[in-house]
């Protein structure tokens, strides 16, 4: 069950939610698909919800953070053909956990978002992308759906409105890489899961070739708070640039781990205050702040950070997905960034040889570091690797593998010079003789 707070801070999605309120009654209870309603009722124009959109300042909460009434507009309106809308909910970057629980705990707040922007854009057919390996997820949105097309929020002629829309769920299997949105849209068609050169993009070359607009589940979901409370009281939760809430999943040395709606622009340090701060009363040592792609920041410096996307982009990360991942002074920077290298090895697609040979050779110099094999010139190498991936690849996760990397090197340098020299970590005293026996060529 995730941490749902309603202290001086406000949540809207995450706002009343108690584990079993998820079901249709309950959505309507608290002024569920008022907004879709109030829409179709009013014969608001299709521009003017797209107006609103971009007057509230929502950006992408997947990641990129790029201006969702933006994206909106892109849609070609008078294309004669079929359209699509796609969510992104395939969920897999390490740490990230809140899109899970959005279509766990109040997934019909997605569904009307997704309607609203299938209005907006003059689009009749979407699909939900579930991540593949949490079925759990799945099966309760196939509920909402059904209790959705059966309140005629979904179907034919909406409330008698003239507008159709029907949103279906796509099950993948668990391939990382089929969160970059081409590679997603390759796998809704059938076909393996790798990204497409771009452009054309999505907009105007889509799902079947057809014009598809993307947003993140979160994205969707907080469509119909904004517009129920005002797109300018929506921006003005947050900071300027940075409108409205954000969900964190916080994980890692803290007390109480789970999912935070804040405001954007809300002190790192209140966030963990929230969380119940560092467990065991450890001293802080590195955030990721932004997922598992996300360069690390230094415990003192992110205490003195805000968590938006300006802000955590001046202290030298990214928002990314919102998964605040927190180490305490017990943890090894070697072990972490070998934990991450492994897992970007493993989900890279091999479709670009930069990423598909760099990431085994970045994976291959951290064990061999970290396992007490270690050279000198082995720090350099991973840099030179990083930065000859970064910007060389179809899609970002070339650029999500290096940048931990160089992340790491940046602050923790001399952690990783001591591994290399005394052959054990500067904190827990593993790898050594014994580990030392392993042979790992690079």
């Amino acid at each position: 069950m995730t941490s749902l707070h309603d202290r001086h801070i406000k949540p809207l999605i995450l706002a009343g939610l108690n584990g079993d309120n998820w079901h249709l009654e309950d959505y309507v209870a608290r002024g569920g698909y008022a907004q879709l309603r109030r829409i179709l009722e009013e014969k608001i124009p299709p521009e003017q919800v797209i107006a609103d959109v971009k007057a509230s300042g929502l950006r992408g909460r997947g990641g990129a953070g790029f201006p969702t009434g933006l994206k909106w507009s892109f849609m070609p309106r008078q294309f004669p053909g079929q359209k699509y809308l796609v969510c992104n909910s395939d969920e897999g970057e390490p740490g990230t956990f809140k899109d899970r629980d959005i279509l766990r705990f109040n997934p019909h707040s997605l569904i009307e978002g997704m309607a609203i922007g299938a209005y907006a854009m003059g689009i009749t057919v979407g699909y939900n992308y579930i991540h593949g390996e949490i079925w759990e997820v799945y099966k309760r949105f196939e509920q909402a759906l059904d209790e959705a097309r059966r309140a005629g929020f979904l179907g034919d002629n909406i409330m008698g409105s003239g507008f159709s829309f029907e949103l279906h769920a796509h099950h993948g299997y668990g391939a990382y890489i089929c969160g970059e949105e081409t590679a997603l849209l390759e796998s809704i068609e059938g076909k393996k899961g790798q990204p497409r050169f771009k452009p054309p993009f999505p907009a105007s070359f889509g799902v079947y070739g057809k014009p598809t607009t993307i947003n993140n589940t979160e994205t969707f979901a907080a469509v119909p708070f904004l517009l129920a409370i005002g797109p300018q009281n929506y921006l003005e939760i947050g900071k300027p640039n940075n409108g409205g809430t954000k969900i964190f999943s916080v994980a890692g040395d803290v007390e109480r781990p789970g999912n935070y709606e804040i405001p954007l622009g809300t002190p790192f340090a209140t966030l963990m205050e929230l969380a119940g701060g560092m467990r065991g009363g450890k001293k802080i040592k590195a955030v990721i702040p932004g997922g598992s792609s996300a360069p690390v920041i230094p415990g003192e410096m992110m205490m003195q950070t805000d968590m938006d996307y300006d802000s955590i982009a001046k202290a030298g990360s990214m928002l990314g997905s919102g998964a605040v991942i927190v180490m305490d002074e017990t943890r090894c920077m070697v072990r972490s960034l070998l934990r991450l290298s492994y897992f970007y090895y493993e989900e890279s697609c091999g479709q670009c040889t930069p990423c598909r040979e760099g990431t085994g050779w970045l994976y291959r110099v951290v064990h061999r570091i970290e396992h007490g094999q270690g050279r000198p010139e082995d720090l350099d190498l991973l840099n030179s690797v990083a930065e000859n991936i970064m910007g060389r690849t179809i899609c970002a996760l070339g650029d999500a593998a290096a940048m931990p990397v160089r992340g790491m090197l940046k602050h923790y340098w001399d952690e990783f010079e001591y591994h290399v020299a005394h052959k054990h970590c500067l904190v827990g005293g593993h790898a050594g003789a014994a580990a030392a026996s392993e042979t790992v060529a690079a």
